[in-house]
């Protein structure tokens, strides 16, 4: 028996309609404890900016997710899709609940450095403790790896650069989250495609939580993600591309490191560029610039807005490819 295809709708709209719903009560507590960016420097807002993003996306994933977990335990799941729900749960339930951990842990990591502004060293072991921890639940990189430790050294290596090419994009109103929420939707479509329901469910829930996060950030911001949310939305991605199985008789084993590459494409060659742009200049790779894809495009003449939506398009059309050569 199929699994249903409105427990990926209900994934998609029920995680969208929280974040939607949430957003409005975490930016009032921002802008109530001062948890804010605010204006000055190089920053063109006038104003204080609620750096909500990340614990409204957070909360549209966790509700769903334990929403879900209650109606299973109660017995609310339509009969279709109970087995598979529970098998699913069974094989990857500690998995799951680790990835969902370490959103957490991201998101608490982020809000300590808007807050705060760590040193680079500190925010960069917390975000190795927390890759370090995924890997230990055995979410991790095994194709081409026979070695355990080698494969625990690549997992962690690729989340990290994931985590990081995001937080570097995260420079203009709506472009990590547009950018996140495609390659959310391109793993789910791609997940959904081969069956594995449970990581399709996943990726849609982050999906949807990111698109509910949009309207208050795009093309006018009255919420930022703050690192809190771009480290969200890295981790998630690194991740995402971690679970399905993108290996297949029909093609070449390359083929399963070249399609989350391909889907990821964007925000990898932009960090890789801009960090050897700043290696050439002498410059620490994690200090800041306007060498990003998106500064360039305005300096071609694009408006913010047109040079995210230009981005947005170019990440989608990857994507598309990605799923067509997986179909």
């Amino acid at each position: 028996m199929t699994f249903p295809t409105n427990a990926y709708l209900a994934a998609l709209l029920g995680s969208f309609l929280v974040t939607l719903a949430v957003l409005p009560l975490w930016r009032a507590w921002c802008l109530r404890t001062g948890h804010v960016d605010a204006p000055g420097d190089r920053k063109i807002h006038d104003r204080p900016i609620a750096l909500a993003g990340g614990l409204a996306v957070l909360t549209g994933i966790l509700v769903p997710v334990l929403g879900g977990v209650f109606l299973l335990q109660a017995g609310g799941w339509s009969a279709a899709g109970l087995p598979e729900i529970r098998h699913g749960l069974d094989r990857r339930g500690l998995q799951l609940a680790t990835i969902l951990a370490g959103a957490a842990g991201m998101v608490v990591l982020g809000w300590l450095d808007d807050k705060h502004e760590l040193r680079a060293s500190v925010k960069f072991a917390g975000q190795l403790l927390i890759a370090t921890l995924v890997a230990a639940a055995d979410v991790r990189i095994t194709i081409f790896v026979e070695n355990v430790w080698f494969s625990y050294a690549v997992t962690v290596f690729w989340i990290l650069a994931v985590i990081n090419a995001l937080n570097f994009l995260d420079n203009m109103n709506g472009l990590c989250a547009g950018l996140g929420a495609i390659a959310a939707g391109t793993f789910g479509c791609i997940a959904v495609m081969h069956g594995q329901y449970l990581v399709g469910i996943l990726c849609l829930l982050a999906c949807g939580a990111l698109l509910g996060f949009l309207p208050c950030n795009y093309p006018e911001a009255s919420a930022f993600l703050g690192d809190a949310g771009s480290h969200l939305v890295g981790f998630l991605l690194g991740v995402l591309a971690i679970l399905p199985d993108f290996y297949s008789t029909k093609h070449p084993k390359m083929w399963a490191v070249f399609t989350p590459l391909l889907i990821l494409a964007v925000p990898l060659l932009d960090m890789a560029w801009v960090v050897w742009r700043r290696w050439q200049r002498d410059q620490p790779f994690y200090v800041g610039d306007t060498t990003h894809l998106s500064h360039r495009l305005v300096q071609r003449g694009f408006s913010k807005a047109q040079s995210v939506a230009t981005i947005w398009a170019l990440a989608a059309a990857c994507g598309i490819v990605a799923v067509w050569l997986n179909r």
